[in-house]
């Protein structure tokens, strides 16, 4: 295939994943979808999110939140900076695991920890974190031989990732590249618009274009603010700081 769309950490925000795929379907770009992982957590529509993922068939990476509500575990996987931080992280999974279906929770067991795909000429690899570690943060600022170091253990050019919600797109000294593709429902990134990632091949490159979507943010805060999930996270998509 010479185009794919890639996109992830959603985070039970169903106002923006509806404006997702309706912003792919407008641009021609609802084929070739690939879903990095993390559809629940934080956000109040786990089931719902699940259930778009899973209607349309999408290939599916399996996120540190996925892994933590598939198994009913109170750990996800999360690195915490502070004391309040990790208090409002656990109430956010339990909040997940008592609100996720079994039958919802049996689907994310089953997501795979990479997907490969070729994009004209160039291999590329989607993971949810990094090659090495479901949870682990690849930051842009990480060190080139350090990032070089995680390509040399990958049969790939590309490295496609979510899980920081900070998209980027870094070329090594090596030339190959890594890729984070951002979050559709819970951005890090001082803009509140769901964001996503399209790889295409022209003339043996690749061409890497990201796209921010508008959506009904007050929809899906108001949903947390009624709900027993903590408040905080409603002003986080509000502001686009995760």
């Amino acid at each position: 295939m010479n185009r794919i769309t890639v996109f992830g950490d959603i985070h039970g925000n169903a106002p923006a994943l509806e404006a997702f795929f309706a912003d792919v379907e407008a641009r021609g770009l609802d084929d070739n979808l690939y879903c990095l992982g993390d559809l629940v957590g934080y956000g109040t529509f786990p089931n719902e999110v699940i259930q778009m993922i899973r209607g349309r068939g999408i290939p599916t990476i399996m996120g540190n939140y996925d892994q933590g509500v598939g198994s009913s575990s109170d750990d996800c996987g999360c690195a915490y900076k502070t004391e309040e931080a990790r208090r409002l992280g656990e109430q956010s999974i339990a909040w997940s695991n008592a609100h996720t279906t079994d039958d919802n929770k049996a689907f994310l067991r089953t997501l795979r920890k990479e997907i490969p795909v070729q994009v004209g000429d160039v291999k590329v690899l989607l993971v949810h974190g990094s090659p090495r570690r479901i949870n682990e943060y690849l930051y842009e600022d990480r060190p080139d031989d350090s990032l070089e170091r995680i390509m040399d253990g990958i049969n790939a050019e590309v490295l496609v990732c979510g899980h920081t919600h900070l998209p980027y797109h870094r070329v090594l000294s090596s030339g190959r590249q890594i890729i984070n593709a951002g979050s559709i429902g819970k951005p890090k990134d001082n803009n509140p618009d769901a964001c996503y990632v399209v790889l295409s091949a022209e003339n043996g490159a690749l061409n890497v274009e990201f796209i921010r979507v508008p959506y009904d943010v007050e929809k899906a805060t108001r949903a947390i603010e009624a709900s027993d999930m903590p408040d905080p996270f409603a002003q986080m998509l509000r502001d686009g700081r995760g």
